[in-house]
């Protein structure tokens, strides 16, 4: 067989990848870890001020507390939170700064 028949044409406009308008495109992130991260955004709405949120590490399912932290802080940003972090051995500590609160 030739090597013609397997090749794949290439598009009409000489590009290798298609285009689509941004408008169609979906703007949110659902990554691996997409309803863990909902869940403390549903309970850091209710978090009082002064109040933080504190997440057992040895129940988010083998994340690791770089990718925690990095998943709750793009959420909150996309809320227009602004938020602080802690974390210790055990857990992680979430809370919203004097900037969210209403």
């Amino acid at each position: 067989m030739a090597n013609d028949q397997k090749s794949k044409a290439p598009l009409s406009s000489g590009l290798k990848y298609r285009r689509v308008d941004v408008a169609a495109i979906k703007k949110v992130r659902r990554g691996k870890h997409h309803e863990l991260v909902q869940g403390i955004v549903r309970e850091m709405k209710m978090l009082a001020a002064g109040s933080a949120l504190e997440i057992p590490l040895d129940e988010v399912g083998g994340i690791g507390l770089p990718n925690l932290r990095s998943a709750v802080h793009r959420v909150c940003i996309a809320e227009g939170w602004t938020i602080e972090t802690l974390a210790d051995e055990k857990n992680l500590y979430v809370w919203k700064t004097d900037k969210s609160q209403p």
